[in-house]
């Protein structure tokens, strides 16, 4: 793994200077302690920091190709790079490392910009034709590993895996997007391509972009098309995807440095660490989380996780996290560049920093419940389509206001919460329904959070189209396969996987993720969404795979993941916090862009449990914590 950054002046040919690409290079040396490398031919200049983790001895970046007419640099991990290297080989291609980066280098020599058809694991990588004179820059296909970038007057762009590197160059403006404010508010994280600055953008996944002095092109080389293959029995999907997820987890343990999993106590990641020790000559490192503090509401996941750690003999280690985080969000903004508030960033990060003393290398089990249909809010989306047979007259005039009637529950659980947002999003079109789950706040209640001024900046309903569009988009039929779509390309790479990759690229640590391997993706595509959410049991496929090598206790308890107590600490263990942070939010006024009187009736409801607003005001906190950072 890597940070990888670069300039390229591919309009007036002026030279680049190295000192700002050293600079830009020197932000992300947690993404690479290891060692690092330069290579600027006049207008354009690459750079990358390597964290070791295949080819330790020689596989240093900037790497080139046997004339030195291409050179490239990688954050990558190739999963089926020794076939690849064959098959240059068989080419005749000569290797000068053995590192899977050098593999991609040669692709590109016989194949160009189809050589990401080739790769199969994550990767963001820049490939310079010397010949060409252009710059070719691809994510991989599901966002696994980072990209972003900044266009300049149509005459220079700056790229690199985070933020602070393209800051660093002193290039680009940092005018604030309130677009990007807007989709923060209203999913805890900013969707690709915005983010929180007006001049810099994500590369989407399965992008790449080429850039030349004739200008730039910008292509999609890969989606996932969901065509469920009803003609299939059950017993043919069990054992298919069996076989596919155990060759996907094989290949991702190929390391030179020690190796590990999270083991969550869910399904997911039991079934990693399942098919680890099957491979594995010695016993798998696993790691889990325990909370501390005001979170008896919050299932103890640990039990579940102990007996698949028995179950297969793992080196297990048990992470206690106490209500003492508030000294680690300046941390986790840091790492981010932009106000990002999954509150699962908490135990992440505790979970990486401990974890990191033992192996460099953790498999995780994120991604199988967007492939298998695992979160409650597809439950309820299948729910709210039964409901629509309810007369309206009787859904608005008695169901709706009993539910609203409800005070929220005194232990935290978020059933009192899901039923009034069920509620309130029953009446509306299935699209505009499903992007109601997903959100934070209606977008009625974000005008209100924001000052005047602010408000009437923003597109509220290009927020919501942000989302939408994947759901009405022609990759999948089925209502099901729809929301499932959606989440694939927003939650999943913009939340859970730059979640994954920041805090472990913090603590120096490279997380795979199985779960995202594109053939299994692309089988998973073929499942009907009959078998995933089936008799109103989630993940209803996963688990009758899951029987033949988990425990029973873990398939029937109820999930948590590493989700932190968070409704729970800000109304009693973090509220000295809470308090301290809303009254220097108050003192700094938010740079004017909060209205801080609907703020505090938030903090009121939330403590009073009138309704939850956990998320709203760990978002706050997390802007302020981000804010703070870039004004000192």
């Amino acid at each position: 793994m890597c940070g990888i950054c670069g300039i390229f002046n591919f309009r007036d040919g002026q030279p680049v200077d190295g000192r700002i690409l050293r600079r830009m290079n020197s932000t992300m040396i947690h993404r690479g302690p290891d060692n690092e490398g330069y290579f600027i031919d006049g207008s354009m200049g690459i750079a990358m920091r390597r964290l070791a983790i295949i080819d330790l001895a020689s596989g240093k970046q900037p790497i080139h190709n046997e004339d030195q007419s291409k050179w490239i640099v990688s954050n990558d991990e190739i999963f089926n790079y020794l076939d690849l290297r064959k098959l240059m080989t068989d080419k005749r291609h000569v290797f000068t490392t053995n590192s899977d980066t050098e593999t991609i280098l040669h692709l590109y020599e016989e194949f160009g910009e189809h050589c990401v058809d080739y790769l199969r694991g994550m990767f963001a990588f820049a490939i310079w034709d010397k010949k060409e004179r252009s710059l070719f820059i691809v994510r991989d296909r599901v966002g696994i590993k980072p990209l972003v970038y900044s266009v300049i007057s149509d005459s220079t762009i700056v790229f690199g895996s985070e933020m602070k590197a393209i800051l660093a160059s002193g290039l680009v403006e940092t005018t604030m997007d309130l677009q990007g404010l807007d989709a923060f508010f209203a999913y805890c994280y900013i969707p690709a391509p915005l983010t929180i600055y007006r001049n810099i953008r994500k590369l989407l996944p399965g992008h790449w972009i080429k850039i030349s002095p004739k200008g730039i092109t910008t292509h999609q080389y890969w989606d996932l098309v969901f065509q469920p293959d009803y003609g299939k029995t059950e017993e043919y999907f069990l054992e298919r995807f069996q076989e596919i997820f155990s060759d996907a987890v094989k290949m991702r343990l190929i390391s030179e440095v020690p190796l590990g999993a999270f083991l969550s106590g869910g399904v997911d990641s039991s079934m990693v660490v399942a098919n680890m020790a099957k491979v594995l000559s010695s016993s798998p490192q696993t790691f889990t989380i325990g909370f501390g503090g005001n979170s008896s509401s919050h299932i103890d996941e640990r039990p579940y996780a102990s007996l698949v750690a028995k179950a297969y003999n793992c080196k297990h280690n048990e992470i206690h996290v106490q209500p003492e985080a508030a000294h680690v969000l300046s941390e986790i903004a840091g790492a981010f560049d932009e106000p990002f508030a999954d509150d699962s960033v908490i135990p992440s990060y505790y979970i990486c920093k401990e974890s990191k003393k033992a192996v460099t290398v953790a498999l995780t089990g994120l991604g199988g419940d967007e492939l298998f249909a695992g979160y409650e809010r597809y439950l309820g989306f299948r729910l709210s389509m039964l409901f629509d047979k309810i007369p309206v007259l009787v859904t608005k005039k008695m169901i709706a206001p009993l539910i609203e009637s409800l005070p929220e529950q005194k232990n935290g659980h978020y059933l009192v919460n899901h039923m009034k947002r069920f509620i309130r999003a029953s009446s509306l079109p299935l699209a505009e329904r499903y992007v109601s789950y997903v959100s934070t706040m209606r977008s009625k209640i974000r005008a209100k959070l924001y000052s005047q001024d602010v408000a009437a900046h923003i597109d509220f309903d290009l927020t919501t189209e942000l989302m939408k569009k994947y759901f009405n988009s022609d990759k999948a039929d089925h209502p099901l396969d729809r929301a499932m779509y959606l989440d694939i390309k927003t939650y999943l790479p913009d939340d859970i996987l730059a979640l994954t990759d920041r805090i472990g690229m913090l603590h120096s640590q490279e997380l795979r993720v199985p779960f995202t391997d594109h053939v299994l993706m692309e089988f998973c595509a073929t499942i009907p969404a009959e078998m995933k959410l089936k008799n109103m049991q989630k993940k209803y496929l996963l688990k009758k795979v899951a029987q033949r090598s988990v425990p029973k206790e873990v398939l029937n308890h109820r999930k948590q993941g590493f989700s932190s107590p968070m409704a729970q600490w800000l109304k009693k263990d973090l509220a000295v916090e809470r308090d301290s942070l809303l009254s220097n939010m108050k003192n700094h006024n938010l740079d004017g862009l909060l209205n801080l009187i609907f703020l505090e009736k938030i903090v009121i409801e939330h403590v009073r449990k009138e309704e939850l607003h956990d998320k709203t005001l760990f978002a706050s906190i997390m802007l302020h914590q981000w804010l703070s950072r870039n004004s000192a």
